[in-house]
């Protein structure tokens, strides 16, 4: 039964979310609107040189809050169509019995590295073009070891999509070289030879489809021909279900845990946000938007820092690393305080017309920061007189630590790739916390809190002030923060629709130089065939036939470089 004291902390709450602040985050401090102003010197003197002050925001230059977010959105299509620029690598396996597909127009299996998918909606648009069209299907006969690269990295763009890749396959980026697809895949396979690499996931780019895999089906599933001006691709009528099913099938894994046929070994992460292992970027992503960050500019030291990192963790042996679960962890900490965070910046956002609503509005945000820390609240944590909050500063460490506070960065079995992300754990607990704590200690000392009230009668204009503090303070705390779970559709989408993020090639404009070029094979310098060229042709359809000709009038760029969530239709008639 449910105990007396046990259902004091209890809370449950059902709000409708709407009309919540765009989320945007930039590489920059946070700072706390109010209590920079109320807090006096530490009393305890080991706190503030542990660092644990309320008043001492995140460094500017830190970078483990990309990391986390990183980490919690890996195999996730939502949060790595909306931020394109990927800034992590990971090595990891496809089990065996896993089921790839490949589109082709012609009966043969592709005699060296190609692209496969792993739902037959991504790949059986391209058996739609010209005379006649095949769907293959393979199952994996062993595990395959694949590089995993976050973002997206099959975007063919001139703004960062495909940077991670390029620096393995070439050590270097060679802009203008977006649609060079045949040599890119060439050479990162060549590249993976030395590790035993099967496939590259950005889509899946499949070395050998002898390797590894089987033939369970090889269909002669015929073409579609309908009038040209109806076309999206030849063969894909505007009004066609198959454009808006390779949407629809991707949306499959938009949320955590994303695809779980690709199994990540986050003991062997590579990460460009990496400070100590990637120097050179600090500077240039100072004052940037998480939109704008790409490897431009990398140095050519960092560069081969980052390709060693990674060819030692493709070639460290089973077993050796922390064996702690990341992924888990870092979502616990997510689940927490998403929600929470969200509830309490719609509270802070209602509008309030009389002093009653905004007294309920301020203990009801009040509410849900004490449930945030109830954990942490010892029965010996009491406000002093003033408004000093030296007092809360053992909450504060206690909620930023508790999680990670059993892991030992010094332990021999923890990885490089282990200690950044544990790093990120604490970085990101820290802000969390401190705002957290920082912003329900000012309550309590409003006379907002009902297990700790300081006044019989909370001042109504304090009490307003305190608010606008708070929604300044819990806007920058989610903005730095940034999680793709904060972005939605809003209001959410009917029955016939989906929830949609501007995704390449839709929604793009076609890059004319990407028309019909030229595609040198690395390996023996020769050209490869127009049939090879397929592929770039069919997605510069897929750009063009939007408008039903080859002409595409680019859009605002927030449209695409920023893109937002809106809601599309899932049944005939289609539009993007």
């Amino acid at each position: 039964m449910l105990t007396l004291r046990a259902a004091s902390v209890c809370w449950v709450a059902a709000f409708l979310i709407k009309h919540v602040p765009v989320v945007r985050a930039a590489q920059v401090p946070l700072h706390s609107s109010h209590s920079s102003s109320q807090l006096a010197s530490v009393a305890d003197d080991d706190l503030r040189v542990a660092g644990w002050s309320l008043d001492e925001p995140a460094n500017p230059n830190a970078t483990g809050h990309l990391v986390f977010e990183t980490v919690n959105s890996l195999v996730q299509q939502w949060p790595n169509t909306r931020l394109r620029n990927g800034h992590t690598i990971v090595p990891g396996t496809i089990p065996e019995g896993t089921l790839l597909y490949h589109g082709t127009d012609r009966n043969e299996l592709p005699s060296g590295p190609e692209w496969a998918a792993v739902d037959p909606e991504h790949s059986i648009i391209f058996c739609t073009m010209g005379t006649e069209g095949w769907h293959l299907t393979l199952a994996t006969t062993r595990p395959l070891k694949v590089v995993y690269f976050d973002g997206s990295g099959a975007a063919k763009t001139k703004w960062g999509s495909m940077d991670t890749q390029d620096l393995i396959a070439w050590g270097m980026l060679r802009p203008g070289w977006e649609y060079k697809e045949w040599q890119r895949i060439a050479d990162l396979c060549d590249w993976g030879k030395d590790f035993g690499v099967d496939a590259f996931i950005s889509e899946v780019l499949l070395c050998d489809f002898t390797s590894g895999v089987s033939v369970v089906s090889f269909l002669d599933v015929g073409t579609i021909v309908h009038p040209p001006n109806r076309q999206l691709l030849p063969g894909i009528p505007l009004d066609s279900p198959l454009p808006f099913e390779t949407i629809h099938s991707g949306s499959w894994h938009n949320r955590f845990p994303g695809d779980s046929r690709i199994h990540l070994d986050l003991a062997g992460l590579v990460s460009f946000y990496d400070t100590k292992l990637v120097p050179s970027l600090v500077p240039i992503r100072a004052g940037q938007e998480r939109w704008d960050h790409r490897l431009q500019n990398i140095s050519s030291e960092d560069i081969l820092a980052a390709r060693a990192r990674l060819a030692e963790a493709l070639t460290r042996p089973d077993g050796r690393s922390s064996g702690i679960d990341w992924r888990a962890l870092i979502r616990v900490i997510v689940d927490r305080y998403a929600d929470r965070l969200e509830l309490i910046q719609y509270l802070l956002s209602s509008q309030a017309i009389d002093s009653e609503t905004i007294l309920d509005l301020a203990r009801k945000a009040q509410v849900q920061l004490r449930v945030m820390l109830t954990p942490y609240i010892l029965r010996t944590a009491t406000p002093l007189h003033g408004t000093n909050h030296d007092w809360a500063v053992p909450i504060f460490k206690l909620c930023a630590t508790t999680h990670a506070s059993s892991i030992q960065s010094d332990s021999p079995s923890m990885t490089p790739s282990e200690q950044l992300i544990l790093q990120a754990i604490q970085e990101t607990s820290r802000e969390i916390c401190r705002v957290v704590t920082s912003m329900w200690a000012s309550g309590v000392h409003a006379g907002l809190d009902s297990m700790l009230n300081t006044q019989e009668l909370p001042d109504v204009r304090e009490v307003t002030n305190l608010m606008d503090a708070w929604s300044e303070d819990v806007n920058r705390l989610m903005a730095w923060l940034d999680w793709s779970v904060w972005v939605k559709c809003r209001p959410a989408c009917g029955p016939a629709e989906i929830c949609y993020l501007p995704t390449w090639p839709f929604d793009f404009p076609w890059l004319p130089w990407a028309r019909k070029t030229d595609h040198p094979d690395s390996s023996s310098g020769t050209m490869f065939s127009v049939r090879e060229d397929f592929r770039a042709l069919s997605v510069e359809g897929l750009a063009a036939g939007q408008l039903g000709d080859e002409s595409y009038v680019e859009p605002p760029p927030d449209e695409w470089l920023k893109p937002q969530p809106r809601c599309i239709r899932r049944v005939e008639p289609y539009a993007m």
